[in-house]
């Protein structure tokens, strides 16, 4: 039988896990080279100073809106595959599967046709000048054509990872991301297209993960298939593929919303050059927070698994070294941000008055990193578990309720500086108070409860 294999109520934990985490950190960091490798070279853009990655920076909201609707469709409807699994029922989990996609199909090109259709005034509105639009511009509209190959890509390739298949699932952002990578230097300096070089060979790297994920969904070693007969838009597994997967899409949302408030913010007290500052600190955060992504991610199909199978010590066992394991490599990632900040910010942009501007930023906003990386623990259980509401609140939590309030407050006292401080409280905020309620809502509660095959009578 399918679910007999990569059976997680076998073997050590922290294998299981670090069986799916590694592979799965490994293809989240390649998949950060899409746009940061553009980052890095349009901030050398000959005569562009910083504007280039100033204008790119600008699309980072919109690029992380398209990423939230992929969220929705992946993060909600793999877990639900993988306790599915657990339970013994493929046949359910495949329906899931293929209402997820015909979902993620309908999203792509709803969001496509807004965006094109008022991407002028967005851009504005997100933190463009006059100065920096004609490169939001022109990389948005190129991006915006491949958001159909982005969105299947993200949304389609947990459904991989959630039947253990890590290898894969990390294949098919290293292809894409390899193709990105060799395609770049030759259409933005070679062919001198620009930032649009830098978004059309996005968009080809794209397409050439959308159709490996599809291929693999729709092939012979699939434990689960994407089938024609399952793509269809049923109410019931809608609702709860939607109700999961909005912890993953406020996310997107609310990283969204912040950084149209910080932009905005930062264009009015410190102009284009601290927007670019901004540009270079998502980077960074994008690149060193994807293994603590990684390794959440990883837990959750063995979390899902083991809870539907009602192995609730094995559960336990998840949690604590999913847990542990981002705690430590939180620790190491704070260490150099805190110790090398200036050779962080000299990756993207070596000009004198990005650099001396961008060393206070960069020790400010990760001064609490470690905090932050505990409501990525916390969540990752909720999510694992199905626990939905929770996920949510959290999710909403750091970023709109907290974060974006103080990025307008804080500046009229601090100025740049409280832009970056509003992001410090809400890691501690935030960050404390999704793991703490984890800890006393999930975590000690089962450990009242037997497992499954110690008690057969429980469910």
């Amino acid at each position: 039988m399918a679910q007999k294999t990569n059976d997680f109520s076998q073997g050590k934990i922290s294998s299981n896990i670090l069986s799916l985490a590694l592979p799965m950190t490994a293809a989240q960091l390649v998949n950060v080279l899409y746009s940061v490798v553009d980052r890095i070279y349009l901030g050398r853009l000959p005569g562009s100073s910083h504007l280039a990655l100033t204008g790119l920076g600008v699309t980072i909201p919109i690029v992380s809106i398209i990423m939230g609707f992929a969220n929705l469709c992946g993060t909600g409807g793999a877990p639900l595959c993988s306790i599915c699994r657990g339970q013994g029922d493929d046949e359910e989990a495949e329906r899931i599967m293929g209402c997820s996609f015909a979902l993620l199909l309908a999203l792509g090109a709803a969001v496509t046709a807004f965006f094109l259709v008022f991407k002028r005034p967005v851009l504005y509105l997100f933190g463009a000048s006059a100065d920096t639009f004609p490169y939001a511009d022109d990389y948005m509209t190129v991006y915006l054509c491949g958001t159909l190959f982005v969105m299947i890509s993200l949304g389609m390739n947990p459904f991989i990872n959630s039947q253990g298949f890590g290898r894969v699932g990390m294949l098919t952002v290293v292809l894409g991301a390899a193709v990105n990578i060799v395609l770049d230097p030759i259409l933005i300096f070679l062919l001198d297209m620009g930032v649009r070089g830098a978004a059309l060979a996005t968009v080809a790297a794209q397409g050439l993960s959308a159709l490996w994920v599809l291929r693999f969904l729709t092939g012979p070693r699939a434990l689960l298939r994407l089938r024609r007969s399952t793509l269809r838009l049923d109410g019931r597994r809608t609702r709860r593929i939607v109700s999961l997967g909005l912890s993953g899409f406020f996310m997107n949302m609310t990283n969204s919303l912040v950084q149209v408030v910080c932009n905005a913010t930062l264009q009015s007290y410190g102009g284009d050059l601290y927007v670019g500052i901004m540009t270079i600190i998502n980077s960074l955060r994008e690149v060193f927070f994807m293994p603590v992504h990684g390794l959440a991610n990883g837990s959750q199909p063995v979390t899902g698994y083991n809870y539907g199978a009602g192995l609730y010590s094995r559960v336990r066992e998840c949690i604590r070294f999913s847990c542990g394991v981002t705690v430590a490599y939180a620790g190491l990632f704070w260490v150099i941000a805190m110790a090398v900040p200036g050779l962080l910010v000299r990756i993207f942009n070596s000009e004198a008055e990005v650099v001396a501007a961008g060393i206070p930023a960069v020790r400010i906003y990760f001064a609490l990193f470690i905090l932050m990386s505990l409501q990525s623990a916390g969540q990752a259980v909720f999510v694992g578990l199905g626990h939905s509401r929770q996920a949510v609140f959290f999710s909403l939590l750091r970023k709109a309720v907290i974060n974006a309030p103080l990025t307008v407050i804080l500046p009229i006292w601090m100025g740049t500086t409280g832009v970056f401080a509003a992001e410090a409280v809400s890691q501690l905020v935030g960050g404390l108070a999704c793991f703490l309620t984890m800890y006393f809502t999930v975590y000690r509660p089962l450990g009242a409860l037997r497992d499954k095959e110690q008690t057969p009578q429980r469910r």
